[in-house]
């Protein structure tokens, strides 16, 4: 261990997990205000072999990487598996997800509960902001799939990735 956690000093760590396939402005804005309220972010990448993906797991890491770098405190990794399990192993006491709507809050709800109850874990929810209230990652597939205009929706590196893949198709 390096620096604070050396010298005894307890850094405040929280997840920010997802399929991020791909990260957009919606998942960046929520990553982004989780980084100004914790010490140390992780973004965990979720690895779901039933499901193909746009982006390689290994992909998705690097653009997050890349579009999260100005953060500063942000660590990105994969996992599989349990979430509770990614966060006892690094010793997370918090999730942070984004809710854009009632029905987000629904689900996520039964998986802050469910998640406290196997490992104590604590979820934070974060309202979205309204500009993305409406974002997902298959949504600017689909639109970008059939050539509508995503580019507001997704950081410039990310939107480049996209148009490129889409193209390769």
């Amino acid at each position: 261990m390096t620096g604070p956690e050396r010298e005894g000093i307890t850094l405040r760590r929280a997840v920010c997990p997802g399929s991020f396939d791909p990260i957009t402005n919606g998942h960046l804005d929520i990553i982004g205000r989780a980084s100004k309220l914790y010490d140390v972010v992780h973004v965990a990448v979720m690895i779901n072999q039933s499901k193909k993906g746009l982006f390689t797991v290994e992909e998705r890491i690097e653009l997050i990487r890349e579009v999260t770098a100005d953060f500063g405190n942000v660590e990105v990794e994969s996992f599989h598996g349990l979430l509770v399990d990614f966060c006892k192993e690094r010793d997370i006491p918090a999730i942070v997800k984004g809710l854009r709507a009632v029905s987000d809050f629904d689900y996520e709800l039964q998986m802050a509960q469910m998640n406290n109850g196997l490992s104590g874990v604590e979820t934070l929810f974060v309202p979205t902001n309204p500009t993305y209230s409406f974002l997902s990652s298959s949504l600017v597939k689909e639109v970008a799939t059939w050539g509508g205009d995503v580019s507001h929706l997704l950081p410039p590196r990310v939107h480049e990735a996209l148009a490129e893949r889409l193209g390769e198709q």
